[in-house]
C-alpha cells in the first residue's frame, strides 16, 4: 500500500522538477531576445521550446509530471534593416532572434504560479505529517 501523503509529496516534487526546467529555458529566451548572428548571415538566437507529460510511477500508480521534450521554436526571424551589423547579409538585412517578450512573461508568471502551488503542496502535506504525529504521541 502507498502512502498518500508521501505520493501527494511525490507528485508534487515531479511538478516542481518540471517548471524548474520551464522556468531555465524561458529565462535562456529572454537573456537572448537580443542575440543576433555574429557573421554576415548567421542565424539569430533561436527561441527554445518546452513540452511536458505524465509518466504513469509504476510503484504507486500515479501520474508523474516530467520534461518530454526539449525544441527550437521554427518560426522565421523578423529581418531588420542595418547595413552597419556584423551579421548584415549583403543586402544589408539583419535577422533578429524569433523571442516574443510578452510570450515569454506570460509563460514565466505561468510557469512561476505553477511552481508556487507545487511547492505548497509539499509545505501542506509536510504540516499533515507533523499534526498526525502529534496527535499519536502520548500526552
Amino acid at each position: 500500500m502507498v502512502d498518500p501523503l508521501t505520493l501527494s509529496s511525490k507528485i508534487a516534487s515531479s511538478g516542481l522538477k518540471a517548471q524548474e526546467t520551464r522556468l531555465r529555458i524561458v529565462s535562456e529566451n529572454l537573456a537572448n531576445a537580443e542575440s543576433t548572428g555574429s557573421t554576415p548571415g548567421a542565424d539569430a538566437y533561436r527561441r527554445k521550446t518546452i513540452s511536458f507529460s505524465w509518466e504513469l510511477d509504476r510503484a504507486s500508480g500515479a501520474a508523474m509530471a516530467r520534461v518530454e521534450r526539449l525544441g527550437e521554436d521554427q518560426s522565421a526571424f523578423d529581418v531588420e534593416f542595418d547595413p552597419s551589423h556584423p551579421a548584415a547579409d549583403a543586402n544589408g538585412m539583419v535577422k533578429q532572434p524569433n523571442v516574443n517578450m510578452l510570450i515569454e512573461l506570460a509563460d514565466m508568471r505561468e510557469a512561476n504560479r505553477t511552481y508556487e502551488a507545487n511547492l505548497q503542496t509539499i509545505k501542506q502535506t509536510r504540516e499533515l505529517v507533523s499534526m498526525t504525529l502529534d496527535l499519536l504521541r502520548p500526552s
